[in-house]
């Protein structure tokens, strides 16, 4: 089979590149930088030059494809409002032009990356592909992906498209650039002097996200969801683990959500005035306190079979490869 791929050159979408490939399946990937390309070159991957934004320029790689899976997108947290162009720029109206390329050239299947994001704050309860929330956000990547998620993909498939939406949550993993890996780089470090209570997440190592995508195109009903999410743990939990892992020492400050939402709305009068270091602007202040961002993966267990490892088990490897790539003894 021959598929066609966005965000090849991220973390998960790199990583569902490199599953395709052991799986014996053609890969062309869409990039916008091709000196970041060569690693997918390297593995047999057939690159093509484009941008989601120009509907035109994915055209010709798209075509004669067997499915397509839309990664790429749009993730930056504490930019504030002054992203919001960007972020829909590029998570709606490059959702919307993969999608309408992929019914305009009758590709027989894709499967789009949404999130638990979509949720925002789930503030314990553990939904599942049913729920809706409808703002407002805590941030703009939230937002955006939230209207590209129901405004964009859904509307597309009751239409006919045959399109599934998977819907990662926390993902970790070596090589992890988000806000997840720059604080677990910190911890190792020892320069994360505090963490929220309350925080949670569901955990998923990349491995297994990207093999939720693989299973989703294989099994996947299109006009579906699906939650590939992991276990759930907190923040402190899984630094405690750290911890146990690696011998650092994981913060022993804990802070109360009530203050850093106050901080927030300080930051956001501050924020006005002068420009904040971005660990300390008012969306990044709210997005971490106290939030848990949860779903419910039970969907995709009974029809994907996906299968995410326990946190106990994905986060050694991950630390200590982390570790090393860090210089940081062992």
């Amino acid at each position: 089979m021959r598929y066609f791929i966005t965000g090849a050159t991220g973390f998960i979408g790199g990583e569902v590149a490199r599953q395709l490939i052991a799986e014996g399946h053609e890969v062309v990937a869409l990039v916008r930088s091709p000196a970041k390309a060569q690693p997918l070159r390297d593995l047999g991957v057939e690159t093509a030059p484009g941008d989601i934004t120009d509907k035109e320029s994915m055209r010709a790689s798209m075509t004669g494809v067997d499915g397509v899976y839309h990664v790429a997108g749009w993730y930056k947290i504490g930019s504030g409002i002054k992203a919001r162009d960007e972020a829909e720029r590029i998570n709606v109206q490059g959702t919307r032009n993969v999608l309408e390329l992929m019914g305009e050239l009758e590709i027989p299947k894709g499967v789009y990356t949404s999130t638990v994001g979509v949720f925002s704050d789930t503030h314990g309860r553990v939904p599942d592909e049913t729920y809706r929330y409808d703002g407002p956000f805590l941030n703009e990547y939230e937002r955006s992906k939230s209207l590209a998620h129901y405004e964009v993909a859904e509307p597309m498939m009751r239409d006919g498209l045959p399109l599934v939406i998977v819907q990662p949550g926390v993902v970790y993993g070596p090589g992890d650039t988000s806000e997840i890996g720059a604080t677990l780089t910190q911890y190792l470090r020892r320069r994360l002097p505090a963490v929220p209570r309350g925080t949670a997440y569901c955990w998923a190592h990349v491995e297994d996200t990207a093999r939720g995508h693989l299973q989703a195109m294989d099994k996947g009903a299109p006009g579906e969801a699906y939650i590939i999410a992991g276990p759930i743990a907190t923040l402190i939990d899984a630094l405690e683990l750290g911890q146990r892992i690696t011998g650092i020492p994981a913060p022993r400050i804990h802070l109360v959500p009530g203050m850093m939402k106050v901080a927030a709305r300080l930051a956001g009068l501050i924020g006005g005035l002068v420009p904040l270091p971005n660990t300390y602007t008012a969306e990044t202040l709210r997005t971490s306190a106290g939030v848990t961002y949860f779903g419910a993966n039970d969907k995709a267990r009974r029809e994907l079979g996906f299968a995410p490892r326990p946190l106990d088990e994905g986060l050694p490897g991950t630390l200590l490869a982390m570790m090393d790539q860090l210089g940081i003894e062992r």
